[in-house]
């Protein structure tokens, strides 16, 4: 019986960044969002039409290059909204297996995510992003309603990353694609 493997719709990935989370991490943009936030940083990830479409172990794989040539630490998962991949909480026990930190954004309550879900990764950083209600006290959070949870103890010392002033930062990365991440500077 050969059983196929989970498949993940994928926007982006950067292998590298230090602009997503504490530490060198990757991160992961899935594709499709159903929340659709007004003034969303990322509207091209709204679609659930495939992009790249990656079975579970080619992604593991990436993970694990990118471990190996960049010496990550974690891996980020944004979009989009990474709550609509299924099978996602089974990417993030294997990606643990390999001492990987997962970080999750989602414009989910995390009272409503699935509970495998939230136990498979580190740190979860829930909410829509509100315009009028945009965060510029915090690292990296769009707007004040959104919330830090500590699932694991991996990430409680790194708390000050999100909540001590730092440069703003952006990353561009050129190769076959450009990219750029970082914090997004609004203006008040």
């Amino acid at each position: 019986m050969n059983l196929k493997s989970p498949e993940f719709n994928i926007a982006a990935i950067n292998l590298c960044t230090q602009a997503e989370g504490p530490f060198k991490r990757m991160a992961i943009w899935f594709q499709g969002c159903d929340k659709r936030c007004p003034s969303c940083c990322n509207p091209e990830y709204f679609s659930s039409e495939p992009a790249h479409i990656m079975p579970m172990e080619a992604l593991i794989e990436v993970v694990c290059d990118s471990k190996r040539r960049f010496e990550i630490e974690g891996v980020t998962y944004l979009g989009g909204e990474p709550v609509l991949q299924q099978k996602l909480s089974e990417m993030s026990l294997e990606l643990r297996k390999m001492n990987i930190g997962i970080i999750l954004f989602t414009g989910r309550q995390y009272h409503e995510l699935p509970v495998s879900l939230a136990a498979s990764v580190d740190m979860v950083i829930d909410g829509g992003f509100e315009k009028d209600n945009v965060d510029n006290e915090r690292n990296l959070i769009g707007s004040k309603n959104q919330k830090i949870y500590f699932i694991t103890e991996r990430y409680k010392n790194c708390a000050d990353w999100f909540y001590v002033p730092r440069p703003k930062q952006i990353e561009i990365n050129v190769s076959d694609v450009f990219t750029v991440n970082g914090d997004y500077v609004i203006k008040t």
